[in-house]
Formats: C-alpha cells, sequence, structure tokens
C-alpha cells in the first residue's frame, strides 16, 4: 500500500513516455518494446528527444547512461539488504529498481522494523506493482499516441514527479550543492545541442556535490586528530 499513492502519481508519466515515443516514429511494438527493456522513464524520455532530433547514437546512449547513474548508488545502499540471496532474487531487483520503490523500501529497512525475509517482500510488494502501473500507462499512451492526448496537458507531471522525489533527499550541504550546482549549469548551458547542456550540469553537480564531501570529511578528520592530540597532551 506504500507505493499505491506514487503509483497512481506515475500514471501521467507513462502515458506521456508512451505518446511521445509514437510522436517520435517508433513503431508501437519497438516502443513497448523499448520500455520493457530499458524501464527508466527519465533516461527514456530524454532518448526520445534525442532520438526526435536525429541526435547521433552515442549522444543519445552516453545521456541514458549518465542519467542512470543513480541506480548505481541505489544498489550500493541496497546490496547490504540483498547479500543473503540468491543470484535470481538480486537480477531481478535490480530490473524492476526504481527511484520509487528504493525510497520507500530504505526508509523501512534502515528503521530495522523488518525481518530479513520480510525485507525482500516488502521491496518486491512495492517494486512490482510500480513496474505493472508503469507499463500499462506507458502501453496506454502508445495506444492512444497523440491524436488523443493532444489537448490535454500532461507535461507538467514530469517535473512534479521528480521534483517529489529530489526534495527530501535534500538533507545534507553536498546533496544541496550538488543539486544547485547542477540545476543552474543546466539553465546556462541550455543552449547546447541534443541537450549536452544537462548531462554536462549533472558531471558538474556531481563533481561539486563530490568535493564539498570530501572537503568535509578531511575537515572533521582533522578536527578530531587535533582534539585527539590535545586530549593526550
Amino acid at each position: 500500500m506504500a507505493i499505491l499513492p506514487i503509483s497512481l502519481g506515475v500514471v501521467p508519466f507513462g502515458v506521456i513516455a508512451g505518446a511521445a515515443m509514437v510522436e517520435s516514429g517508433i513503431p508501437p511494438h519497438h516502443a513497448i518494446a523499448m520500455t520493457i527493456v530499458s524501464f527508466t522513464g527519465a533516461a527514456q524520455l530524454a532518448a526520445i528527444d534525442l532520438i526526435d532530433q536525429t541526435a547521433p547514437v552515442a549522444v543519445i546512449v552516453l545521456t541514458a547512461v549518465i542519467i542512470n547513474l543513480r541506480f548505481m548508488m541505489y544498489s550500493a545502499s541496497m546490496a547490504p539488504y540483498f547479500r543473503r540471496f540468491d543470484a535470481l532474487t538480486k537480477w531481478l531487483g535490480a530490473y524492476v529498481l526504481t527511484d520509487e520503490a528504493y525510497a520507500i523500501s530504505i526508509s523501512r529497512f534502515r528503521n530495522g522494523d523488518l525481518s530479513i525475509h520480510s525485507q525482500k517482500w516488502f521491496y518486491f510488494g512495492a517494486a512490482i506493482p510500480f513496474w505493472a502501473t508503469w507499463h500499462l500507462s506507458a502501453a496506454l499512451g502508445v495506444v492512444l499516441g497523440t491524436s488523443v492526448l493532444s489537448g490535454v496537458s500532461l507535461a507538467f507531471a514530469v517535473p512534479l514527479t521528480f521534483i517529489a522525489l529530489l526534495i527530501p533527499d535534500l538533507n545534507d550541504r553536498p546533496t544541496i550543492l550538488a543539486a544547485l550546482v547542477s540545476g543552474g549549469t543546466s539553465i546556462l548551458l541550455g543552449f547546447f545541442p541534443f541537450n549536452l547542456g544537462l548531462v554536462t550540469a549533472v558531471l558538474i553537480g556531481i563533481a561539486a556535490g563530490s568535493a564539498f564531501e570530501q572537503r568535509s570529511t578531511t575537515q572533521s578528520d582533522r578536527t578530531a586528530a587535533t582534539d585527539t592530540g590535545c586530549e593526550t597532551a
């Protein structure tokens, strides 16, 4: 039930993705196959936009990879809770991993109120319904196409969905700095072709946040070492 409100909120997002694929000239069966294989809304929409602009394949792939780098961090965070499970469970868990399923599951896992067995079923109980909702809504967008949806303004759902996911994660200075730097840089570099300004902004934001975190950690270590030396003296 925890995933239900978010699943309902992603329906417009999926419909937009399905309709956008049809509009860009992708055949319906290829569009549905792309949704199933990639299963990543943000990268999928970015790839569709670049395909529509006839961008080079290398640019499309690079953009999708960079947008999806966050899943490496999600996987690393989830790994301690999945290390006892078999390979099939891990592979399936990786495939259905989303921002929404991760956010809901990791908060429950860290609270420690679920057993190891319960953690597994809680995660899949959140991830699989979301997976099904996304594919059904994307298929609906493919079937309806832009002819039916042309007068319906659903584009607002995409930024609102990611804003709702982003805001709770802005809980420390490095993350806030990374968000501000990447957001500001993407605006400044908006004139870049093929959305390369967005890709560049993401890399710069990550670098800024990482550098700030490293600097803070170094200063903390120095302070701790100084305090230890004073106490020893």
